[in-house]
């Protein structure tokens, strides 16, 4: 695949008939189920899952997501996401940028940003990251000379 960034964790995908809406393409629902699927899987790989979450008492909880949808995926094709840790400020903030490919020809069929914040589980308000997230989550963000220069 032709990654936006270097050295991406990718979640196969394979687009099932529920997937399928009206129009008879991939719902735009999936795509976000995908999403949240890549970055759970990322933050498990990386040491820090929903038992995690739970005995800290903190989690990293989606505020935004900003998505460009640039090509259909259809049932039975077989697809790659691909996320990377891009910015976060070790307070409260961790940005990822993902990327969805085809595996049958690696065309981009969409790109997205989620921003997260981290909240305390038990009041649901925003906390400060406890030192095991920016120790974990380090291992996953994208080196500055790495990102596109805007």
């Amino acid at each position: 695949m032709n990654w936006d960034l270097p050295k991406p964790f990718t979640l196969d995908i394979q687009v099932q008939a529920d997937d399928i809406d009206e129009l008879g393409h991939a719902n735009n629902a999936s795509y976000v189920r995908w999403l949240e699927r890549c970055a759970w899987q990322h933050s498990q790989s990386l040491g820090l899952g929903v038992v995690e979450y739970r005995e800290l008492d903190r989690a990293m909880a989606v505020v935004r997501h900003e998505i460009d949808y640039l090509a259909a995926a259809y049932a039975g094709e077989k697809l790659t996401m691909a996320t990377w840790i891009v910015r976060w400020d070790k307070k409260l903030r961790m940005t990822r940028h993902f990327q969805l490919c085809r595996q049958s020809d690696g065309l981009t069929l969409l790109r997205a940003a989620t921003t997260f914040a981290c909240i305390e589980l038990s009041s649901g308000k925003p906390k400060r990251m406890p030192p095991v997230f920016i120790e974990v989550y380090a291992k996953g963000v994208v080196a500055d000379d790495a990102l596109p220069k805007a």
